[in-house]
């Protein structure tokens, strides 16, 4: 897993997550999914500006089932919903901290953080969390229509186990982010700005030091930013990383495969805004750019 993207939290020992209960109005989650036939498709890619270590290739066909997804991430308020619903704590607020970009911080909290070595610009923060995203003085309030972040593989598990919904698979998420179009880049196409127009919320600018928010955005966007894919699906690359249910590699490895990229990629050193495109974090792990989408299977 590249640092670069997502760092991991330490080896930790934290009590057991308890699958929370599900009350009746989670249902409304799995009520709003989009239904998707599946089918066959290329998935995958041979594009020379991939990252072949990430297992990106080979081109394949593969087959899904119908299944449904949501349009969009998880927001806070829907998280929130949860929480209240269920008490649910997250990893990130039983570890005591979680891993922000550094530039976003407060200059009291910054001159407390811990430099993540050999990546910088990222900050091991006490008090960050989901509601929190910047640590302490920082809160989701005027973000309750953006990406829940600081969510760790485990936390995203506990929220689909309440809503009656579950992570898509690799494949689920491939098929649905491409939106109809066979092997193209982005899920619009083959050019990342056509006509000039920003399509994702990604790092414009010099990285990691001026983001020109020439797309709109600085950090997260609201979920339903930019246009839908063909399926309807909004945000499926930049934004936020998103969990997905298959573990990175076979056997052993816990890393649990995150697609998407999210607003910190830029492509001097993470071009991984592409649809392709594949990194991972360990399942306890959570930072200010992983979030989540659920799936279901047909109703």
């Amino acid at each position: 897993m590249p640092a670069c993207c997502t760092p991991g939290h330490a080896d930790v020992p934290v009590a057991p997550l308890v699958p929370p209960r599900r009350p009746l109005q989670a249902s409304q989650v799995a009520r709003q999914l989009l239904a998707l036939p599946g089918g066959r498709f290329l998935m995958g890619t041979d594009d020379p500006e991939g990252f072949p270590d990430d297992a990106e290739g080979p081109v394949r066909e593969a087959v899904v089932e119908p299944f449904r997804i949501a349009a969009t991430t998880v927001t806070n308020a829907q998280f929130a919903t949860f929480v209240k619903a269920t008490g649910h704590v997250t990893e990130a607020e039983r570890f005591g901290f979680s891993f922000t970009f550094g530039a976003f911080l407060a200059e009291e909290v910054s001159a407390v953080s811990r430099p993540v070595r050999g990546v910088p610009w990222w900050r091991a923060v006490e008090g960050a969390a989901w509601r929190h995203p910047e640590g302490p003085g920082s809160h989701v309030t005027d973000r309750q229509n953006h990406p829940v972040v600081h969510v760790s593989w485990h936390d995203a598990q506990a929220y689909c186990a309440w809503s009656g919904t579950r992570l898509p698979t690799e494949a689920e998420w491939e098929y649905a982010a491409r939106g109809g179009l066979e092997q193209r880049r982005y899920p619009w196409g083959d050019e990342l700005t056509p006509g000039g127009r920003h399509m994702c919320n990604i790092w414009p600018g010099e990285f990691p030091t001026l983001d020109t928010a020439a797309d709109g955005h600085v950090g997260t966007a609201p979920v339903s930013s930019f246009r839908p894919n063909g399926f309807g699906l909004y945000n499926t690359v930049g934004n936020v990383w998103e969990w997905c249910a298959d573990r990175f590699t076979p056997g052993e490895d816990s890393r649990r495969a995150m697609r998407g990229g999210s607003y910190l990629c830029h492509d001097s050193y993470c071009n991984r805004y592409r649809v392709a495109a594949r990194s991972s974090n360990t399942p306890d792990s959570s930072t200010g750019n992983i979030g989540f989408r659920v799936a279901a299977d047909p109703a």
